[in-house]
């Protein structure tokens, strides 16, 4: 079984040994509003003790301006427990939350014309 810093806890027979609402307590609310393009970031400050280990393993993601998204698929866990995870963290000051800037209109023609080609060139 790998150690806490080298990732979840997965056996290859079982898959992860913990299931990930556990890793929240069962909450499936976080308490600071994050969506999934919303970038965190340390702040140098340490987590409470009694934070679990993926609560330093998503700090520990977090070293630039870091997705939700992007901690999410890192630490295998689905958007909401990492959200949960993540807004504890905001909220003991060991992160720093910011929404995503869209520089563009998202109902810009040329804009959906661009996604809409990319998803014809990947079928």
């Amino acid at each position: 079984m790998p150690s806490h810093q080298e990732g979840p806890w997965l056996d290859d027979a079982a898959g992860r040994l913990i299931r990930p609402y556990t890793v929240s307590g069962g909450r499936t609310k976080p308490s600071t509003a994050l969506d999934l393009l919303s970038l965190v970031m340390a702040t140098g400050s340490s987590p409470q003790p009694h934070m679990g280990p993926e609560h330093s393993l998503a700090l520990g993601l977090c070293d630039g301006p870091t997705s939700v998204a992007e901690i999410a698929a890192h630490l295998r866990l689905p958007a909401v427990v990492t959200k949960v995870l993540l807004s504890d963290l905001v909220d003991c000051g060991a992160l720093t939350a910011r929404a995503p800037r869209f520089h563009a209109n998202p109902t810009d023609r040329s804009l959906l014309e661009a996604v809409l080609d990319g998803l014809r060139q990947r079928l």
